[in-house]
């Protein structure tokens, strides 16, 4: 049972430590991946609910932004930090589409970060933004892990289609494989003429600890793994010349 309430928030820009800026139009996210870092957010709002059986949709977030973005020294800005800015609510609310729309008339640069071909609805918005650059999450090229950990979310390949729609249309683009999952080394072949850069992160974080002993993939949350699977990755990707930074 989704928990799904609409909330009235008394900002929109926040400071980000990736960005200059982050815009979070939603707290929560239906994709519900295992992993995500962002669960941490319910001990600030109260949800006794599970990560991903919960959203507060923010239903003034572009009234916000409309106001903020002409007293604010514009800075790049993070479409999301702590949600999918795409999860299935944007197609009923359009709060990512009037938010990036008022970015781009206002010139101000934008970073576009998710798992849903979604972001092609607004594909009209991101020609004409300035300095737009979209990246999606990818973290596996197996199906069966995708599943496992990322339940909510499209299918990778779904992604990477979606990617390749955005890099033909000229729109910068770029893969983020993080956490680098089981399966993540067939992403390079699958990626290459479909993004600009791609950034290869482990998981810092502890909250899917469970599910990897569930299916006895602790070796899967080894240093030694991440090490091994990052230089694989980065080396994959840049014999199929794309840049590969590996953040660890």
């Amino acid at each position: 049972m989704m928990n799904i309430k609409e909330v009235r928030a008394k900002t929109i820009l926040s400071k980000s430590q990736v960005s200059d800026y982050a815009v979070n139009a939603y707290v929560g996210c239906q994709h519900a991946c295992i992993y995500c870092y962002a669960k941490f957010m319910k001990r600030f709002t109260g949800h006794k609910e599970d990560w991903g059986a919960f959203v507060d949709v923010k239903v003034n977030a572009p009234e916000l932004l409309s106001r903020e973005v002409l007293k604010k020294k514009p800075g790049r800005v993070w479409i999301s930090g702590v949600c999918d800015p795409y999860q299935p609510l944007e197609r009923k609310y359009r709060l990512t589409r009037r938010c990036l729309a008022i970015l781009a008339d206002n010139n101000w640069p934008v970073t576009v970060q998710t798992k849903s071909p979604l972001v092609l609805r607004d594909l009209d918005i991101l020609k004409r933004a300035a300095d737009v650059e979209v990246g999606f999450t990818i973290t596996t090229a197996d199906e069966r892990m995708r599943k496992i950990f990322e339940p909510g979310a499209p299918p990778s390949a779904k992604r990477i289609e979606a990617l390749e729609t955005l890099h033909a249309a000229g729109i910068r683009t770029f893969a983020m494989i993080a956490p680098v999952l089981p399966g993540a080394e067939g992403l390079a072949d699958m990626l290459k003429g479909k993004v600009g850069r791609v950034l290869v992160d482990r998981l810092n974080y502890h909250y899917a600890d469970a599910v990897y002993k569930k299916y006895g993939m602790q070796w899967a949350r080894e240093d030694g793994f991440f090490r091994s699977k990052g230089e694989e990755l980065r080396k994959a990707f840049e014999k199929n010349g794309v840049p590969c930074q590996v953040l660890f």
